[in-house]
């Protein structure tokens, strides 16, 4: 199994990062912030004004560690890539099943049915912790019914339409979530966030995009080929397709956790004149630190039967998939909240 390596999140404006020797050197200016050892990471991800030489771009590209780079509001820009690697065998199988209606759908109907499931088991665990409002158990019943449907669905689009209406009834209860003062939700919104709690959202789901990306691309999957997602230039498909499976078990709940510990606070959100909202920098430090604790905690596969960091889901799950489309496997097993 892959070890789960550390993350380096340049959020520091101005810095440049270079190779010496084995390591990666972070300046701003003539100031030296920082020196890793590469050997130690699996990623760097660089939010805003933030400079990479391209010998040192060269040399992740060669050792297998992702660089990728991203606006302050953290939304992703580009990742960079070097030699592909993996079976050829496997991603002509995964394109021919990219283009087999009942095969891809089979894929996506099993992904869709554990988003659903998941989003469920929050917030029934909301109403054994905190109490049975009337609000959460009616969503609960309303997800129940979408989770039927999508084992019937017979197209994408189906499929899609099941799922929307599933997320919002789930989105429709999330304020009552909530029990930290100053946070408002009135709905999902997406580009971009206009709300402290979206901008939470938005981040926490394209932090495990990447997470997914790499994930595939270690098993030798093209993340960008999907069974749900159609294909659109540099859009991710099949690792948009994968994140489904995480949002409520894992990314909503660090949000909310977050929020309602008081860890994160209003105050850590700007709005700016666009009327979008962004995290301030330090609002930003705050979340990526306690979601890279949040991927060392440890939790028993419910398929593997093993325990694993949280940050190893999607390279479990990305290995579960090819082992399908391989056909070492006769059905696909989603990750479900346990």
């Amino acid at each position: 199994m892959k070890k789960l390596l550390n993350t380096l999140y340049i959020t520091r404006q101005e810095t440049y990062l270079h190779k010496e020797r084995e390591t990666i050197v972070i300046k701003q200016g003539d100031q030296k912030l920082g020196q890793f050892p590469s050997l130690a990471l699996s990623n760097i991800l660089c939010f805003g004004r933030v400079s990479v030489s391209p010998f040192l771009m060269g040399y992740l590209a060669e050792q297998g560690i992702g660089l990728s780079f991203f606006t302050e509001y953290g939304r992703f820009l580009v990742r960079t890539q070097g030699p592909e690697s993996g079976n050829v065998l496997l991603r002509r199988s995964q394109y021919r099943w990219a283009d087999n209606k009942d095969k891809a759908l089979s894929v996506a109907r099993l992904m869709i049915a554990a988003k659903i499931a998941n989003s469920r088991a929050a917030l029934q665990r909301d109403v054994r912790n905190h109490g049975h409002k009337q609000e959460l158990k009616e969503t609960i019943e309303k997800l129940a019914t979408s989770l039927r449907r999508s084992q019937y669905a017979d197209s994408g689009n189906s499929l899609m339409g099941i799922e929307g209406d599933a997320a919002n009834a789930y989105f429709s209860v999330l304020q009552h979530r909530i029990r930290a003062e100053g946070f408002q939700f009135n709905g999902r919104v997406r580009r971009p966030p206009t709300d402290a709690v979206n901008a939470l959202l938005s981040f926490a789901y394209s932090m495990i995009t990447q997470d997914c990306i790499a994930a595939l691309q270690g098993v030798g999957l093209d993340p960008y080929v999907g069974f749900l997602h159609q294909d659109r230039p540099g859009r991710p498909g099949l690792a948009l397709d994968l994140l489904e499976e995480f949002r409520a078990g894992w990314a909503d709940r660090l949000v909310l956790t977050l929020i309602n510990r008081q860890q994160l606070k209003v105050k850590d959100c700007v709005s700016e004149a666009s009327g979008a909202v962004r995290l301030t920098d330090d609002g930003r430090k705050t979340f990526l630190t306690h979601y890279q604790d949040k991927k060392r905690e440890e939790l028993i596969h419910p398929y593997l039967q093993e325990k694993v960091p949280m940050g190893l889901l999607p390279h479990c799950q990305a290995l579960l998939l090819a082992r399908h489309i391989r056909g070492d496997m006769e059905y696909y097993t989603p990750w479900l909240v346990k």
